[in-house]
């Protein structure tokens, strides 16, 4: 709405509900001077006494402020290392509520407890000139604090460095098949001994925990070459495991038959010696026998000869002398079924056979 009505009076928007004019600021700025003058005991006209304690509420206001901003905490895993003006102090700040004064003391934090990790790969050549791929992670605290910050100005690097170099001192001393296969585990403690020798002489104040070979392999390249010289090897191995399982399975039989005859000649050995006794004992009776009745003593041996001999055969054939034979067949004996002669037969064949004997020995005298 316009000031000037189509009255052609002029109505000025202040001098509404009987204001007085526009708000005067000088007057309104010199009224909140006065009440500041009252607060701090001032009276009118005492301007420098105000502004001197305008400045000292200032000042505390400052100096409060400066040591709120000093006032820092560490928790149990952290370290504080104090930088004062630029020059690193002896002092470590252990965890809890601590002060330094801003924009003197610089205090960088690390941790000391959290375990890190750093991973690496390359392709590295064996001892016996072969390459292989291999991938590890590296996990490591820092244990010394004002080491880690102000020894190495990048401790990173240098632990990525150190961990280079160890793994190419240990891979080069070590064959292929070391490397791939069952000597994995022997290969990440010795990178990482030769990792921590490297940080020691470089004073990063790093610990490493542990280092764990996560890849080991030849390259894409000849990976199915490898795995051919893999599955001869594998197949060397099963072919040696087979012979193995043969030969214990074999030998033990050949020991135990060659046990079983030695004890078998063992028995034998003892039965011919103790047949030997028996047969020598039998003799010094039959000798003792045959000097008290030498005739009598021989037809019983005749006769027991004649029955061992006679009860193995089928047929007999006597002579008696005179031009006479006498045939004794398997059926007209039992000894033709494997038996013995009957008395009978035994009698007659012992009486011819004894006048032969007893014509020969009158013949010859």
């Amino acid at each position: 709405m316009a000031w000037n009505d189509p009255g052609g009076k002029d109505e000025d928007p202040w001098s509404r509900g009987g204001a007085q004019g526009p708000p005067d600021l000088d007057e309104a700025f010199r009224k909140l001077q006065s009440k500041f003058a009252g607060v701090f005991g001032g009276g009118g006209g005492g301007g420098k006494w105000l502004n001197w304690k305008i400045g000292l509420v200032g000042l505390v206001v400052l100096v409060v402020g400066y040591f709120l901003a000093g006032i820092y905490q560490l928790d149990e895993q952290q370290r504080g290392v104090v930088f004062r003006l630029g020059k690193c102090l002896d002092e470590q700040k252990m965890p809890g509520l601590r002060w330094n004064p801003p924009l003197i003391d610089r205090v960088q934090r690390v941790n000391v407890t959290m375990v890190d990790s750093l991973k690496h790969q390359a392709s590295m050549l064996t001892e016996d000139e072969n390459i292989v791929d291999i991938s590890l992670t590296v996990q490591y605290r820092k244990t010394d604090p004002r080491k880690y910050v102000l020894e190495v100005e990048q401790p990173q690097n240098s632990l990525r460095h150190a961990t280079e170099s160890a793994l190419r001192h240990v891979v080069g001393s070590t064959t292929m098949d070391a490397v791939i296969t069952e000597g994995r585990a022997a290969l990440g403690s010795e990178v990482e001994e030769r990792i921590q020798q490297y940080l020691d002489v470089y004073g990063t104040g790093i610990d490493v925990v542990t280092v764990n070979i996560d890849r080991s392999a030849p390259p894409n390249e000849v990976q199915d070459a490898f795995d051919d010289v893999q599955k001869a090897k594998e197949d060397e191995v099963r072919a040696m495991n087979e012979a193995n399982a043969y030969a214990e399975r074999v030998i033990p039989e050949a020991r135990g038959d060659a046990e079983k005859a030695m004890q078998e000649a063992e028995a034998y050995r003892d039965q011919v010696i103790a047949e030997a006794k028996g047969e020598a004992d039998r003799f010094e009776k039959l000798l003792v026998e045959y000097q008290l009745a030498p005739e009598v003593t021989r037809d019983r041996l005749y006769m027991d000869a004649q029955r061992a001999v006679l009860s193995q055969s089928s047929k007999m054939i006597v002579d008696v002398g005179d031009d006479n034979i006498i045939v004794l067949p398997a059926g007209q004996t039992s000894a033709g079924a494997g038996g013995t002669l009957s008395q009978d037969e035994l009698r007659t064949i012992v009486s011819a056979v004894s006048r032969q004997l007893d014509s020969r020995q009158s013949s010859n005298r």
